[in-house]
């Protein structure tokens, strides 16, 4: 596996985007700089992150969730442990 996050990632098993490989290697997130730890979905090309709207839920049980739009910075956790 490369020291390169996918392009675009959900947490969600039924997404065409899961990918339990990465995700079980650890993603972290900066969204316009800063950590984010809450985020459901992002997509580095299209600039966006999608977090959970707090404990609020879909007709399905799904949390809801709120798209924010910047500059996104995916990186794997085990390469920035080794860095430090």
């Amino acid at each position: 596996m490369s020291d390169t996050p996918p392009d675009r990632l959900s947490v969600h098993p039924g997404s065409p985007f899961y990918d339990e490989g990465a995700l079980t290697r650890g993603v972290g997130i900066r969204f316009k700089g800063a950590e984010k730890t809450n985020v459901e979905e992002y997509s580095v090309s299209e600039g966006w992150i999608r977090v959970a709207a707090g404990a609020a839920k879909d007709r399905f049980g799904n949390p809801m969730t709120l798209l924010l739009k910047g500059k996104v910075e995916p990186y794997f956790r085990d390469v920035a442990d080794q860095a430090s």
